[in-house]
């Protein structure tokens, strides 16, 4: 155990050249957690891994290289159609989601118990990422549909099908946040 926690302090004192690399990583993982893809009938937002990267992204590179690595993701590997079509909100909520972890994760000590670890990523995965993910679904949707959606037809093209697997990986996120600190 002491050994991880000795880990993420290198990380933290890594030289400029080192969290460039590691944030980069980190895009990529995120990139590579975005291929597993499963469309479900009534959204065009397909269920991925890759919010685990992000949260995960907060959680190790902290306030500042979390956020970049996100940025990093979504710059190189998301792609300009990604960021203007449906899933361009929650690639947003990504780097906003990263960068709040990665700040309560380096500022509050407390933040690092399960439990309010678990909070944290709940936040950050069902109000940061979630929020301008339905916003900008709802405004692509009435430009390619000529209709905005109501609230229970948002929740159900934006929200509902995605909480069970996003609990899963929420859950594992914080379990290593856990193992971590």
């Amino acid at each position: 155990m002491q050994a991880v926690s000795l880990a993420l302090k290198r990380v933290k004192e890594a030289s400029l050249a080192n969290k460039i690399i590691l944030a980069f990583g980190m895009a990529v993982l995120t990139w590579i957690l975005a291929q597993v893809k499963l469309f479900l009938p009534g959204t065009p937002v397909p269920v991925t891994c890759q919010t685990f990267a992000v949260l995960l992204a907060g959680i190790v590179l902290g306030r500042y290289w979390g956020g970049i690595s996100q940025i990093i993701y979504v710059s190189l590997f998301a792609g300009f159609g990604a960021i203007m079509g449906p899933t361009g909100g929650y690639l947003l909520g990504f780097v906003l989601a990263a960068l709040f972890v990665g700040y309560v994760t380096d500022k509050y000590n407390r933040s690092k118990g399960f439990y309010q670890m678990l909070g944290i990523l709940m936040f950050a995965n069902f109000i940061l990422i979630y929020l301008p993910g339905i916003i900008q679904l709802n405004i692509w949707l009435y430009l390619f549909k000529g209709a905005p959606l109501n609230f229970s037809q948002l929740a159900y093209a934006g929200v509902a099908p995605f909480i069970a697997g996003d609990v899963i990986k929420i859950v594992s996120a914080a379990l290593i946040a856990k193992a971590l600190k």
